[in-house]
């Protein structure tokens, strides 16, 4: 019998009808194929935040300025954030990075000081990165995933923060899938009306100018953050580890299906947290053949998706470890 066949078996002896669990029969069957074991267990989870500004930001692509960005991670730091809250409530370890923040943040015992620059260029003159910026983010995430594996760290999730980011990632989304543009676009921090089509309008030009690349190395330097780069290097070696990938909303996956390009083995290993009320993600999942957990109509990123899914992933687990057989319970099957 091989391991999925075991699994299958365990599951379905539960004291239970088959399939009567959904979601989290199959969440229990990824995760202990994951870790190979018909025992698993989930050990010291983790988030990563990284926060970073875009040269688009100066355009009107956003309802909020530039400067929030390096507001926020001072909110992250101060723990008064959403990702703060739910991390704390559901036990995972958080660490903030600053990756490209346009501004000079104080040191602080949260903070991981990792700036490739004061952000990345106006992609509608040119490139957002170089290849030597790109490199140096996709080496800084991997050497982050070794220092989380080090505390024993076997479950993972990646947050985002960068007034703008919504539009690399509809940009990211236009080269992968190749949707149309205006599916890829959403409002992001709340544009409406003439601000939204502004947007779209700045993106088409991106795209006169950028072309639809194709490999994971010219998407990110031509849309790319480096928070998204950050995100993308961090799920491809997070996957070589065999880490289990908790991918949150729209900016997280357009970091995802970068990293898969990088990594085809992470789609055995990540975890969908949740479907975002940002235009273009419900497409982008079924593009990607993703189930995501939950559906609650978030649009804030940071990772709370994936900070709100963790206690699924616990409760698969338990259930697969610790619920009663129908022959442990001496119930009688149909």
């Amino acid at each position: 019998m091989t391991l999925k066949q075991a699994l299958h078996s365990k599951i379905d002896r539960k004291t239970k009808p088959p399939g009567s669990l959904g979601k989290l029969e199959t969440l229990a069957l990824q995760i202990g194929l994951v870790q190979q074991s018909l025992t698993p267990e989930l050990c010291a989870p983790a988030l990563l935040v990284y926060a970073a500004d875009h040269g688009l930001s100066r355009e009107p692509v956003s309802a909020f300025p530039r400067e929030v960005t390096a507001a926020m991670v001072l909110n992250f730091l101060a723990g008064g954030a959403a990702i703060n809250v739910f991390t704390r409530l559901n036990g995972m370890d958080l660490r903030i990075h600053d990756v490209g923040v346009d501004a000079d943040l104080p040191p602080h015992p949260l903070l991981i000081p990792a700036k490739v620059a004061r952000g990345t260029e106006n992609l509608l003159h040119g490139a957002a990165m170089s290849a030597a910026q790109r490199q140096t983010c996709l080496t800084q995430s991997a050497a982050h995933i070794d220092t989380a594996a080090q505390t024993g760290c076997n479950v993972i999730g990646f947050g985002e923060m960068g007034i703008g980011n919504t539009s690399s990632a509809s940009l990211i989304m236009h080269a992968v899938t190749r949707e149309p543009l205006e599916t890829c676009v959403g409002a992001g921090t709340g544009l409406q009306g003439q601000a939204l089509d502004q947007k779209r309008a700045l993106l088409h030009r991106a795209v006169e100018r950028h072309g639809l690349p194709s490999s994971p190395e010219a998407i990110l330097q031509a849309y790319g953050g480096f928070e998204i780069a950050h995100i993308a290097g961090g799920m491809a070696a997070a996957a070589r580890r065999n880490m289990l990938v908790l991918v949150d909303g729209f900016i997280a996956t357009a970091a995802y299906a970068v990293a898969l390009k990088m990594e085809p083995a992470l789609s055995r290993n990540a975890v969908f947290c949740h479907c975002s009320d940002e235009q273009g993600h419900r497409r982008f999942l079924e593009h990607l053949n993703a189930s995501p957990l939950l559906d609650l109509g978030l649009r804030l990123g940071e990772g709370t998706g994936c900070a709100l899914a963790l206690p699924l992933l616990h409760a698969a687990t338990a259930f697969l470890n610790d619920m009663a057989s129908f022959d442990d319970a001496a119930v009688p099957t149909k």
